[in-house]
């Protein structure tokens, strides 16, 4: 969601490109599927670094990274977000620097949880030290990357690049009718993701939230697209059977997700991207963790965090406030450069950025 745009806006412009797809996220179907959806090329490159530990499959993309880079001798390395992939190509090309004078520019830079518990906040910390170039979401990004000492000469604020996937395949989205295709239409219905470690690895965390959402099925439908992940530790736990109440699906394109989700009354997630997306969409959105680094969705969106620790009468309460808060226009609450155009200012960006 957030290369695609900005792989269109520097084809746009003439800029030769090379497509690198680490295979972290390593379902061929979905990811083919995504692929699809977000019209992405064909990789110039595919690593196929597949599943293992944080520090195994850091060790795989840049193992198999480096010679590409070497090969390509690229005049700016873009990474996004903060998965392991992303600081494992920015560690290469930061090692590699004085040798091949290839920049690293972070798309989402200056983004904090303050949660040294959550591998994507190593990530994103350590990704921000090795760039040339921080490409920021939000306004308090740049805080963020301030208060840790950073030059704000390299920061320069861009706006949300997914959003830009997200208004160009909404229409698509919409006809898709998706939530009628999964029996969901004619009446409200609610819309959960769950992947966090920290939610589904503990049987203990996993029940209770589980136990929640089947309490939310008593006042509507709860639509629960299942992360392979979760779906393993449901069954490792014991917990299949209790789910069953909930109306559980295979993991969803991406235009049919985006549908779902706009479609919801209210979503219930652990997901960072379902944040941002329900903020745009003006879905009320609770968050089932202890903090976001996504903030901005809260003060200027419709997100609001479940009480900590999570319990299930917490999670009842936030959801009724949720409900209660009501849909907003699509874009009604929408952050500063949320507004499809973000690709196009990362690429000027780069193409402003002093050469010494």
């Amino acid at each position: 969601m957030k290369v695609a745009p900005v792989l269109r806006a520097l084809s746009a412009r003439s800029h030769a490109t090379v497509f690198v797809h680490t295979g972290q996220h390593y379902d061929e179907a979905m990811s083919d599927a995504f692929a699809r959806d977000l019209e992405l090329p064909t990789p110039d490159f595919h690593l196929g670094v597949g599943s293992g530990s944080h520090a195994t499959q850091t060790a795989r993309v840049m193992q198999a990274f480096e010679p590409i880079i070497l090969e390509t001798r690229p005049d700016w390395l873009v990474v996004v977000g903060d998965v392991n992939s992303t600081l494992a190509c920015a560690l290469v090309a930061a090692k590699l620097r004085p040798e091949i004078g290839c920049r690293i520019a972070h798309v989402e830079a200056g983004l904090r949880s303050g949660d040294w518990r959550m591998p994507e906040e190593v990530n994103r910390v350590l990704t921000d030290r090795l760039s040339d170039l921080l490409l920021t979401p939000s306004p308090d990004a740049l805080d963020n990357l301030r208060r840790e000492g950073l030059d704000p000469a390299s920061v320069t604020f861009v706006g949300n690049v997914m959003i830009d996937s997200l208004l160009r395949l909404l229409p698509a989205a919409r006809a898709a009718s998706v939530p009628e295709r999964f029996g969901l239409a004619g009446g409200p219905y609610a819309l959960a993701t769950l992947h966090r470690p920290s939610n589904v690895d503990d049987a203990t965390s996993l029940r209770l939230i589980i136990e929640a959402l089947v309490g939310v099925t008593r006042e509507m439908p709860v639509a629960l697209p299942l992360h392979p992940r979760t779906r393993a530790r449901l069954r490792t736990f014991g917990l299949e059977s209790m789910a069953a109440a909930l109306r559980v699906l295979d993991p969803l394109p991406y235009v049919e997700m985006l549908g779902l989700l706009d479609g919801a009354e209210a979503v219930l997630t652990d997901s960072g991207g379902v944040q941002e997306e329900s903020t745009v969409l003006g879905v009320p959105c609770v968050t089932l963790r202890e903090q976001t680094e996504r903030p901005i969705t809260v003060s200027e969106g419709t997100n609001r965090l479940a009480p900590w620790p999570l319990s299930t009468s917490g999670i009842a309460a936030a959801f009724a406030e949720a409900r209660a808060a009501g849909r907003r226009a699509v874009g009604e609450r929408a952050p500063k450069g949320w507004d499809g155009c973000a690709a196009q200012r990362i690429v000027t960006a780069l193409e402003d950025f002093p050469s010494s």
